[in-house]
């Protein structure tokens, strides 16, 4: 931890602010009277992998993307019945490694409403508790995926490591960079405060810079566009392999079909839809999983090349440990 990101910390601490944007829209009524299980497992080798819920909300989805793409990702959409608002989902995802407890993104917080919030109750229904989160691996700092670090200023994951792009921290903590944002991107500074700002200045941040190795067996890759340091993080153990990719997925109904179509979140929209197609194409041709913290809980499948896009393959449920 250097001197400067301290400094950063004692600032951004001080000056804890919140204000998250559109949050009113997420407030509607509940959808449901019970709550859902909220956690998913699987195996990637010997490794255990577990999806775990942070909620999610019904959201004009149509209204993120450009105009020049929003008749066409309308006429994608309706192909699989769907029409904004769309529900969207907001995962995160725990690995047990090498004695490790490593989580990837770390959901809403209080930020957006009462359907959104739920990871800590997740993560205890699947036995884990926040205490026991040892790391934390960030594909970005926007509020849906580290609001969820802090609440009221308290470290939720008082005993976790953050492990963060230095391109992603760097830009997030620029005051120029914020005078210059403009669209969603121009809102989300403030919330770094006050949600990374507790890790930053206790001396719980930890940087890497473009493709790195954080642990024996787990790789970050960088992803840049939809954020400055957007990246992914691969899980390998044996043959198998399963790619945590982040926010490359918003319109799940129309961007596998065609995956140039960008949200007004991408921070660079011709870079974040060429990081896609990238992406796309790698995990099809190599038929390895991915993860994606806005696909429908558990957000985890493989990819198959469909004439002009891909087609969406589920990872299956399987219920066969044990009887007890």
């Amino acid at each position: 931890m250097n001197v400067r990101f301290r400094a950063i910390g004692i600032v951004l601490f001080a000056a804890l602010t919140s204000a998250a944007p559109a949050a009113a829209q997420f407030n509607e009524p509940p959808l449901l009277d019970k709550p859902q299980a909220g956690y998913y497992r699987l195996k990637i080798g010997k490794v255990d992998v577990t999806a775990v819920s942070d909620g999610g909300s019904a959201f004009d989805i149509l209204g993120i993307v450009p105009k020049e793409k929003q008749e066409a990702a309308a006429r994608i959409m309706a192909k699989s019945l769907a029409k904004s608002p769309v529900f969207v989902s907001v995962n995160a995802y725990v690995i047990q490694l090498g004695g490790r407890t490593i989580m990837v993104d770390a959901g809403t917080g209080e930020l957006f409403g009462v359907k959104l919030g739920k990871l800590p109750d997740s993560l205890r229904a699947a036995g884990i508790t926040p205490e026991s989160i040892t790391d934390i691996l960030v594909t970005h700092i926007h509020p849906d995926h580290t609001g969820g670090l802090a609440v009221g200023g308290k470290m939720l994951y008082p005993n976790a490591k953050i492990h963060v792009n230095k391109r992603e921290i760097d830009f997030w903590t620029d005051k120029s960079a914020e005078a210059k944002a403009d669209g969603p991107t121009k809102g989300f500074f403030s919330q770094v405060a006050a949600t990374v700002g507790p890790y930053i200045s206790s001396g719980a941040v930890e940087t890497f810079e473009g493709e790195a190795q954080i642990f024996p067996g787990i790789r970050a890759i960088p992803a840049y566009g939809h954020t400055p340091g957007h990246t992914f993080f691969m899980l390998e153990d044996g043959d198998q392999k399963i790619v945590f990719m982040g926010d490359t997925i918003h319109v799940q109904d129309a961007q596998f079909e065609d995956p140039s179509i960008t949200v007004a979140f991408d921070v660079d929209q011709k870079q974040a839809a060429a990081t896609r197609v990238k992406a796309f194409a790698d995990a099809a041709q190599n038929e390895y999983y991915v993860a994606f913290d806005h696909m429908s809980f558990p957000g985890i499948g493989r990819l198959r090349k469909d004439n002009a896009g891909y087609r969406w393959l589920p990872a299956p449920y399987i219920n066969a440990s044990a009887k007890r």
